[in-house]
């Protein structure tokens, strides 16, 4: 069995591609170059990343396939599942073997798994985009709107994009604890960031409540009481509810934070 190994970016798997048609070979998989050896495997190749390559099979891919499966594509790729290098990889070879497009033949398989690991992936980007929450947080005197999340999949980078049109008037940044990284905008720019200096700014995968500014808290604790009193408790339907907003969104959520407020 031959086995390509890559460096686990976009730009190598991209250059995996190319080296494919230029070897002419055709590997079972498709890993990265710390994934453990199948037991089978007769051959390694190891890819080396070439931007040019890269760049190369990118053009083709744009004339050969419409927005949306382009889109697909790149939402796979942030799925982050094991399986992602070798089914995208699988879905551009036979793109370019059949040189046309194949993005509704959903009876191919690697076709389908992209149309259907894609629309999840689009849901959590969804999810994400409505169930942010900022808090005022106090950052070395200054005020800062500040969000943790911890998607299912790696959905950060797909809409930071989404709340710098949102909020362009105001600092704010976002952190998935998950993956411990984030973004920072400060009314110009967007960067990436990282709490190594203020680990302690997370508490439990969520918002230390001793960095919320004066305001925030009493803001909170009256939207708190106000969840409260709305509640009609013979109403509550927690499976409902998890329809409408899974219950790994909970703790990141004000009106959740109850052991603060009822103290």
């Amino acid at each position: 069995m031959l086995v390509f190994r890559y460096d686990e970016t976009f730009e190598g798997l991209l250059t995996a591609v190319f080296d494919a048609f230029a070897l002419k070979k055709w590997p079972e998989q498709v890993l990265s170059r710390h994934d453990v050896v199948p037991l089978f495997t007769s051959e390694e190749y190891i890819v080396f990343t070439d931007d040019k390559k890269a760049e190369r099979v990118s053009t083709a891919m744009k004339k050969r396939l419409p927005n949306i499966a382009l889109n697909q594509l790149t939402y796979v790729w942030f799925s982050e599942l094991p399986e992602r290098s070798s089914l995208i990889f699988r879905y551009l070879i036979k793109l370019f073997k059949t040189k046309k497009d194949i993005s509704t033949n959903f009876a191919d398989p690697d076709v389908l798994a992209v149309k259907q690991l894609a629309k999840k992936v689009s849901n959590e980007r969804h999810y994400l985009m409505m169930f942010v929450r900022f808090n005022a947080i106090e950052n070395q005197g200054e005020k800062v709107y500040f969000a943790t999340v911890e998607p299912r999949y790696n959905v950060l980078p797909l809409v930071v994009a989404f709340f710098k049109d949102r909020f362009a008037d105001q600092k704010w940044a976002i952190f998935d604890t998950k993956r411990q990284f984030g973004y920072y905008f400060d009314l110009k720019q967007l960067d990436l960031v990282t709490l190594d200096e203020q680990a302690d700014l997370l508490f439990d995968g969520a918002i230390n409540q001793n960095y919320l500014s004066a305001e925030e808290r009493q803001f909170q604790k009256l939207w708190y009481h106000y969840c409260q009193a709305l509640t009609i408790k013979e109403r509550i339907n927690p499976k409902l509810q998890r329809q409408f907003m899974p219950k790994r969104f909970w703790k990141h959520l004000p009106e959740t934070w109850h052991k603060t407020f009822d103290n």
